[in-house]
């Protein structure tokens, strides 16, 4: 018996996001006196399976099969259910995101689990299996209780800090059944965006807003990102006015990002960007504006000139360097 987690996979390396779900995974199996086993599909870097050994995996079931390189939550459930009746697995823990919970739920369904999206915290296990997740886009959290045998828990990004505990993990071949009903869809092709960091799991983001004043006016911040090795991102109005590519759309309608740092320059915090960001574990805004909404829901505020204090912050940042 073990508690079972799946990664992601980026360029044939597990993601950081998933990490944190394996750190997860390594807490809940000890205290459930279990130990920590990661699924991983597709094309994998074998040294970055064996790390996962780093963060508490003891194990990794890799199903390397070609049909199994693009993502496909339909087969990648089947496979995850498969893998839990394995392990004889009771507690099944994915990271949220887009993939995450259209396999959770799929995966829910197979195995009759109970599942619970969002998870903040470790469970409380006793007599009871209580865990907390997030709610109202992040403005409260819920307790819940989950009674069926088997658990499924999607953790959101930031939940819990990676602590390495040295080692690898064995890496086990895994050769799952594979249904044609799961391949009537398939990928032709995948385009990536030309950033070079994803905002998903980018751990830094800056992020503009209708203050830049325009496309033409955005190097001051791609600077900025350039010195702190950051993505970039933008509000929906600037996006809907083609200054930034629709991809780098941050918000309720866009990407919902969790990074460790969101700067946002020039972005007044409508309701509908705040949902996107407050999962951020720290909010720096600046804006010439004292009364915007957003500096309610910053950590650090700024109020001045983007265009003025953007280049100094960049300066201070390469002069640490």
């Amino acid at each position: 018996m073990s508690v079972l987690i799946f990664v992601e996979l980026e360029n044939g390396q597990v993601k950081k996001s998933s990490l944190e779900a394996i750190a997860y995974g390594a807490e809940v199996a000890k205290m459930t006196g279990t130990t920590a086993t990661v699924l991983a599909l597709g094309k994998a870097d074998n040294s970055s399976l064996e790390q996962t050994g780093v963060v508490g995996a003891s194990k990794v079931l890799y199903a390397s099969d070609e049909k199994l390189t693009h993502e496909n939550s339909l087969a990648y459930a089947d496979v995850l259910t498969q893998a839990a009746e394995k392990e004889n697995s009771k507690i099944i823990i994915l990271s949220k995101s887009g993939l995450g919970d259209a396999m959770a739920a799929r995966a829910s369904a197979k195995l009759k689990a109970g599942i619970v999206s969002g998870v903040t915290e470790l469970p409380v296990i006793n007599e009871h299996f209580i865990v907390t997740r997030s709610i109202y886009t992040g403005k409260a959290f819920s307790s819940v209780e989950i009674k069926s045998d088997i658990k499924i828990l999607v953790v959101k990004k930031n939940t819990i800090d990676i602590t390495e505990f040295g080692g690898r993990a064995t890496i086990e071949n895994f050769i799952p059944t594979l249904r044609d009903s799961d391949f009537q869809a398939s990928v032709v092709n995948v385009e990536k965006a030309s950033s070079e960091l994803s905002l998903t799991e980018a751990d830094i983001i800056v992020s503009g807003g209708r203050g830049m004043k325009g496309p033409e006016n955005w190097q001051p911040l791609v600077d900025l990102a350039k010195a702190l090795g950051a993505a970039t991102g933008c509000s929906k109005p600037v996006s809907d006015l083609d200054w930034r590519p629709h991809h780098e759309h941050i918000g309720q309608t866009g990407i919902k990002v969790t990074p460790d740092l969101y700067i946002a320059c020039g972005i007044s915090g409508a309701i509908q960007h705040l949902a996107g960001v407050n999962g951020s574990k720290y909010i720096v805004v600046i804006n010439k504006d004292p009364e915007a909404p957003f500096f309610k829901a910053a950590d650090y505020g700024i109020v001045g000139d983007v265009f003025e204090i953007l280049p100094k912050l960049t300066k201070a940042i390469e002069d640490l360097k």
